[in-house]
């Protein structure tokens, strides 16, 4: 979940539908872009206007009409004064015609974050555990360690480790306290082959399921929220961190920038700092991600500046490439 916080005394509160702050729209879009499924806001400091319960009828009325028309699903808006605790922890029912549940009973009702098991497996090797003599489910055998990222692990299935494309057998399926269990995607989980492999660090572990086959990409449709104090321009290389191996990469083209005042997508030559937009990036590794809005975790990058190593954006991936081009995200 994700509480956006919105201080009243910035706003013309006596306007019928006074204009939201820009960080405001910009952190709401990147709560949604980042496929957070529980927004909250939370109005701020009303008991240092004049007229709380009118400033929070227009407040609410003006990001009820935004979150309209950005697509945001709000769970509730909630009247607050953080400074003497009002609608905080206790709620008080009826202060600026408010008669719901305070902001911690509020957060403490909204439901847990789904997992991504009924997705085909998927692991990202983490850590391998090298001569496991001493754990009699081992066997001798190499235990590979990592968060399922999608679907369930169990005892059993065949898997194929990629990039290598070889084939094997789980024989023993370990939970975090070296339990054998199935494991659902969100938890972490070690993992026992039939035969050695050549798997590391960064590898993954994919479900090899009948008549389907493992898509590897190289060319993605990404929405990127731009981080870095220098501007994003095509042509220039990143090193991107999808999970836990680092792949060259290169922004190909700049679709788009949002406008986050209209909520317009607009042509652009560069994305400057604090901006929303959509990019093509070329991964140098083809890897197998598929599109945030299906799995939060094959679904998301960041980039890092291969100069001043810093993180320079966060990239949930829109679509990925079909043998027709760049499906439109």
């Amino acid at each position: 979940a994700a509480v956006v916080l919105v201080d009243a005394t910035k706003l013309r509160w006596q306007d019928a539908l006074p204009a939201l702050l820009p960080q405001t729209r910009r952190r709401s879009l990147l709560v949604k872009l980042l496929r957070v499924p529980s927004i909250v806001f939370a109005v701020n400091k009303l008991d240092a206007v004049d007229q709380p319960e009118l400033a929070f009828a227009h407040i609410r009325a003006a990001l009820l009409q935004f979150a309209e028309a950005a697509g945001i699903a709000v769970q509730a808006i909630v009247p607050v004064s953080a400074l003497i605790g009002t609608n905080v922890v206790d709620a008080v029912l009826g202060w600026c015609d408010y008669h719901g549940p305070s902001l911690l009973q509020l957060l403490e009702r909204l439901p847990a974050t789904k997992s991504d098991s009924a997705l085909p497996f998927s692991l990202s090797v983490q850590w391998v555990e090298k001569f496991s003599a001493s754990n009699d489910t081992a066997q001798g055998r190499r235990i590979f360690w990592g968060c399922v990222a999608t679907g369930v692990l169990r005892a059993g299935q065949r898997i194929t480790v990629m990039p290598g494309g070889k084939s094997a057998i789980v024989v023993a399926v370990l939970n975090a306290t070296r339990q054998p269990e199935a494991v659902v995607s969100g938890r972490s989980a070690g993992l026992i082959l039939d035969r050695e492999l050549d798997v590391s660090r960064g590898d993954w572990l994919l479900a090899d399921e009948p008549d389907s086959t493992i898509a590897m990409q190289k060319d993605i449709r990404v929405t990127r929220a731009w981080l870095d104090d220098e501007a994003l321009v095509p042509g220039r290389g990143y090193w991107a961190l999808p999970a836990h191996r680092w792949v060259k990469a290169k922004v190909s083209r700049i679709v788009n920038q949002l406008d986050i005042h209209t909520l317009q997508a607009n042509e652009a030559d560069a994305l400057p700092v604090n901006a929303i937009g959509e990019l093509e990036l070329s991964l140098l590794e083809a890897l197998p991600v598929l599109p945030f809005a299906h799995s939060g975790v094959r679904g998301a990058l960041v980039l890092i500046d291969p100069a001043s190593h810093r993180t320079a954006g966060a990239v949930p991936v829109g679509a990925v490439a079909a043998e027709t081009g760049l499906m439109p995200a």
